[in-house]
């Protein structure tokens, strides 16, 4: 079994009102792994420490958990997928400055962003991918894992919103 630290963020369905009441549900769903946020109203998120036998299996038994705490909630975002340098600078254990550097030196292989604009934001999956194809930078496997898993789960979540098919075109 290994750890998987991971965030999940909900939107609450409008009957769920008493935060106490929800954290209890949580807890008693299995969710007591998890540190529970509830800063913005009608959203709740929870940063998870989960043991599994991989990372899949620790964020979907976690969003299966909160469903079955918390009927009607709905997934949407996942965490960590979307990151600035600072994150990946962080995850990595270099300075910001060192992780720009190494972007703009390495820009035509360095990953597209997701947004480019003031504050630019990649998948930390791709990042990561590409830093251990350079071989300089060890990730712990988890994760390089969870990076991987969350950016499926946000896109699934995605498509599932939007009401995209496979048949759906740009044309």
């Amino acid at each position: 079994m290994q750890e998987y630290c991971f965030t999940l963020t909900f939107q609450l369905p409008s009957a769920a009102h008493d935060v106490d009441q929800l954290i209890e549900q949580l807890a008693a769903a299995g969710c007591d792994d998890a540190l529970v946020g509830s800063g913005v109203a009608g959203k709740l998120a929870l940063e998870f420490t989960r043991s599994a036998a991989t990372a899949r299996q620790a964020l979907f038994s976690a969003v299966q958990d909160v469903n079955a705490a918390i009927p009607g909630v709905r997934l949407t975002e996942a965490a960590p997928d979307f990151v600035g340098l600072t994150d990946v600078a962080e995850i990595i254990g270099v300075s910001r400055q060192n992780m720009r550097k190494l972007m703009l030196a390495h820009s035509p292989a360095f990953p597209l962003p997701v947004h480019e604009g003031k504050a630019s934001i990649w998948h930390l999956a791709d990042v990561l991918a590409w830093l251990n194809g350079r071989g300089h930078y060890r990730v712990p496997e988890a994760v390089q894992e969870v990076a991987q898993v969350t950016l499926r789960l946000n896109l699934q979540q995605a498509v599932a919103h939007y009401g995209i098919s496979s048949s759906d075109t740009l044309e």
